[in-house]
């Protein structure tokens, strides 16, 4: 444990010494973040500080770390189990974007954390090989929180992709890239009251450089930011390959020079560094300029709310440094990768369709669906279990936006600006909706019933999120919801009580269980939140000071709420 501690202060302090040298060097070595695998996962959550540039530290926020978060490492089939303990000020969610999983675990705006609290979530993974990543979901602190660096990746392998001739290992040949921009205040602090950053951040390090192998590389690229969009390519204009979409590998590599990702994206690209010499160089670029009109970062000003230094302009997002090749270094593109099947237009039952249309006049938020801001107490949309349905969103309004969907991985079936992007031809979660463009798409949900707890569709620029460009839909195998279940209520015992480490619950009925669990301390503060808890090793309490505490179960079968009191000595 000493060991395992010092090493997490080491990779801190990597971190810190490459930020601080911006004023002295052209380029700072790339953080990597460390990873953690496994079944059991620990986020920590915390208000920390970085040293971005000369002068006063930044106040920041980081998971298990300054800023940003650990790579987590899923496999296929595993059930994990998530252990999140906000020691932040502030109350926060954290949201699995694109994990397939029940709505209760999926860290949207309902499932608020406060502040002291420990929320469990578990799920089994049944996403392919692919790239994810974590992130805050408050509503309208969302910017706020992923502005202050609050975030990771996931990463899930699987069979499959573990027998194809890829690069995967971890911080060498396969590097995860998260690519944001900031903006400081004159005092160093995060300025959080434009959309587009003047800074640009790869890995949250500024001029970011990195060596890599004489030979193809994987490079996992999410777009974190809070508005803007990229269109990569290298300086050079050499063609790369787009292996993976958000949701999993394509079925054989598609060579581009150009890619886009706007924001909550990933791709997994191939580039060959294998005809350069060792000391070469070549940089990731972000072809911004000349982009279409309405396409995020393509404003023209440098002031102002919609301004930014990097706006219209091409910019280096990586430097890259060629570097000796590594044993069992991959030197080929593989012909084939997996072998996919997608749901069409012919497979769907159900069609829906959406609009993106103007905030409501003098609120001072520019869009929403269908006329009708978010509102959390509002289901938009109510999904039948198994339902295959297509979902067209048109755009016709002033501004392109990044559509995300909760739950599902979907198949792009259309756009009606032109046909569908080879590169994008796989399992997505997040697209690009053009202005005046309409983009179906189709998707099966199978399963994870829940007339509760809602999942979320919305734009993922986050200042357009938290104005309410926003909806929740459930997934229900009852149409009336959960009006029509039985009323009657079961009751529990709490045992042993008073309890040192562990309580245990016993049921009067035996068919009833638990669909969820708080435990709040004598004063109404929320110290643990349970969904779904499995209770046959009872609740850890051990974390808890001697004292009085509220247990609230709420039964699967009713959705109602009972409250018992116990003493944890």
């Amino acid at each position: 444990m000493t060991c395992l501690i010092m090493r997490k202060m080491l990779f801190t302090t990597l971190l810190l010494l490459s930020l601080s040298t911006v004023a002295s060097a052209q380029y700072n070595n790339l953080w990597i973040p460390d990873t953690i695998s496994g079944t059991t996962f620990n986020l920590n959550m915390r208000d920390t500080f970085v040293q971005f540039l000369t002068g006063n530290q930044t106040i920041t926020a980081g998971i298990n770390g300054a800023f940003w978060g650990p790579t987590l490492i899923f496999k296929k089939g595993d059930t994990v189990h998530m252990n999140v303990h906000n020691y932040l000020n502030d109350s926060t969610t954290l949201h699995w974007h694109g994990m397939h999983l029940p709505a209760v675990m999926d860290g949207g705006p309902h499932q608020v954390i406060p502040p002291g609290t420990i929320w469990q979530p578990y799920w089994c993974v049944t996403n392919n090989a692919s790239t994810f990543w974590y992130h805050p979901h408050l509503h309208k602190e969302t910017t706020m929180q992923i502005t202050s660096g609050l975030g990771g990746f996931i990463i899930v392998r699987d069979s499959v992709e573990a027998t194809l001739a890829l690069p995967r290992t971890y911080g060498v040949d396969d590097l995860p890239l998260v690519l944001t921009s900031r903006n400081f205040t004159a005092l160093n602090q995060l300025d959080t009251t434009r959309a587009y950053g003047d800074n640009m951040l790869t890995n949250g390090v500024l001029r970011a450089q990195v060596s890599l192998p004489k030979q193809y590389v994987r490079l996992r690229i999410l777009n974190a930011e809070v508005e803007r969009g990229y269109n990569l390519g290298f300086s050079d204009n050499r063609t790369f390959y787009v292996i993976g979409n958000d949701g999993g590998l394509l079925d054989a590599p598609v060579p581009v020079t150009r890619v886009k990702l706007l924001v909550g994206e990933r791709a997994e690209i191939l580039v060959n560094l294998g005809s350069d010499a060792v000391g070469d160089t070549v940089n990731l670029m972000a072809y911004n300029s000349g982009q279409e009109f309405g396409f995020p970062g393509s404003e023209p000003s440098s002031t102002g709310l919609f301004g930014s230094l990097l706006n219209n302009a091409n910019f280096n997002v990586l430097h890259i440094n060629v570097a000796a090749t590594t044993a069992g270094a991959i030197t080929t593109v593989p012909a084939s990768l997996v072998s996919n099947t997608y749901w069409t237009a012919a497979d769907a039952t159900v069609t829906r369709s959406l609009t993106v249309t103007d905030g409501n006049p003098g609120s001072g938020i520019p869009f929403h669906f269908d006329g009708t801001a978010f509102d959390l107490a509002t289901i938009n949309k109510t999904v039948g279990l198994n339902n295959i349905e297509e979902w067209t969103v048109t755009n016709s309004n002033v501004f392109g936006h990044s559509f995300h969907i909760h739950d599902i991985q979907f198949k792009i079936i259309s756009r009606s600006s032109g046909p569908v992007a080879s590169y994008e031809s796989g399992w997505k979660d997040t697209y690009y909706l053009h202005v005046n463009e309409s983009v179906s798409f189709v998707a099966k949900y199978s399963d994870y019933a829940d007339p509760v707890h809602p999942f979320m569709y919305h734009c993922h620029v986050t200042l357009h999120e938290d104005g309410g460009m926003m909806g929740q839909f459930v997934v229900d195998s009852i149409p009336t919801g959960i009006s029509n279940l039985e009323k009657e209520i079961s009751d529990y015992t709490i045992y042993p009580n008073p309890a040192t480490n562990r309580l245990y619950i016993s049921f009067s009925d035996p068919a009833m269980h638990a669909y969820y669990i708080r435990i709040t301390d004598a004063i109404g503060r929320t110290m643990y939140m349970l969904p779904g808890p499995q209770l046959t090793r009872g609740i850890d309490i051990s974390h808890l000071a001697p004292g009085s505490y509220f247990l609230q179960l709420m039964d699967d079968k009713t959705k109602n709420t009972i409250t018992k009191k116990f003493i944890k000595e």
